[in-house]
């Protein structure tokens, strides 16, 4: 990857302008900055509007930006998320063929509800991530999987406390959270703050959020194309604009920018690493410090598997993430641990809202 490359990605992971000409806006952001950094080389203030696109476009093309969109915050919509475990035969668990983890896995792509998917070094070997509009219409998706699979022994598990959601990946400077991410304590509060209701978010509300948080168009005035069937004598492009920047303020969108697939980003090395510790708040603070940790949260143990806390460590080679998570165990005084190796990932979207 090349240092512009990387430059761009640092930025638009969760700072992709919402104006009019974007790709506009993040070449003098750059040029600004290399006005800073090099201000006696003239050869460093040429960073075009086009150039940005192109950068841009390359790496979706290439498939490390998977989406280019918002990502809001489901509670605060008033939605329900849970993490759930499972078993289903695989060869890994003993069986002599893996036909029943791919019949789940097809399964799972067809369920809209579910948004995540990966199959798990750990006899609880697969995790998926489901968003429903309530609890009960959120555990029939859960039945439904294990009347139609051989999905047994599920357990579904609400984040008790958010520590950590920082999925800005850089390999230039591998610091634990942007200027301005709330700390530990903080997103323990912010999670539960303005929970709305479903049926409380107008018409207005649902398009937006809807086109945000899809795919931006491929084009150097995307919002223009993104709104332009809403676009009215009442809403102007501007007045979007500025309700979507709203959305951020608010936290109702946790950030808008480029999704990245890790594995081609340069992180191809990913685990979840589950810790049994008395005082989940403290972990989740010490946790959510490190730089190698996208997401921390405090989740209710079950029967045979007894942690509490979840930190999903990333690296660049299985040695560096081994390295991450024994200076990791150590700084927490050596808990109970296990590490859960994403041994392949099954899906891996975005909700459909509205």
């Amino acid at each position: 990857m090349t240092e512009l490359e990387q430059q761009i990605l640092d930025i638009i992971q969760d700072g992709f302008p919402i104006v009019e000409r974007p790709y506009a806006a993040l070449a003098d952001m750059l040029n600004r900055e290399a006005v800073l950094q090099h201000a006696d080389d003239a050869q460093h203030l040429h960073t075009t509007e086009q150039l940005v696109f192109d950068v841009v476009e390359s790496l979706r093309s290439s498939g490390v930006i998977r989406r280019l969109g918002g990502v809001y915050d489901t509670k605060r919509l008033g939605l329900v998320s849970r993490l759930c475990a499972g078993k289903v035969p695989s060869v890994a668990t003993g069986a002599t063929d893996d036909s029943a983890l791919e019949q789940f896995a097809a399964a799972v792509m067809e369920i809209p509800a579910i948004t995540h998917n990966y199959v798990r070094s750990h006899q609880y070997n697969v995790w998926f991530t489901v968003i429903a509009e309530s609890e009960l219409a959120l555990q029939a998706v859960i039945d439904k999987l294990c009347g139609e699979t051989a999905l047994h022994d599920v357990h579904s598990m609400p984040a008790r406390k958010m520590f950590k959601i920082n999925t800005v990946m850089s390999r230039r400077s591998r610091t634990s959270a942007k200027q301005g991410e709330p700390s530990a304590s903080a997103m323990n509060s912010v999670s539960s703050a303005n929970a709305l209701n479903v049926s409380a978010l107008s018409v207005s509300d649902r398009t937006r959020i809807r086109l945000l948080s899809g795919d931006l168009p491929h084009s150097l005035t995307p919002f223009n194309e993104l709104f332009a069937d809403v676009i009215s004598g009442t809403k102007s492009l501007a007045d979007l604009l500025q309700d979507a920047c709203s959305d951020q303020t608010s936290r109702r969108m946790r950030r808008f920018g480029a999704v990245l697939r890790h594995q081609d980003a340069g992180f191809p090395c990913n685990a979840m690493v589950c810790f049994d510790v008395a005082d989940g708040s403290a972990a989740g603070a010490v946790l959510a410090a490190n730089p190698h940790v996208s997401h921390c949260y405090e989740r209710p143990p079950f029967e045979g598997f007894p942690y509490n806390v979840y930190a999903m460590f990333h690296a660049s080679t299985s040695e560096e993430l081994l390295r991450f998570v024994n200076e990791a165990v150590a700084a927490l005084g050596n808990p109970q641990f296990a590490v859960l190796h994403s041994v392949r990932e099954l899906k891996k979207t975005s909700y459909k809202y509205f």
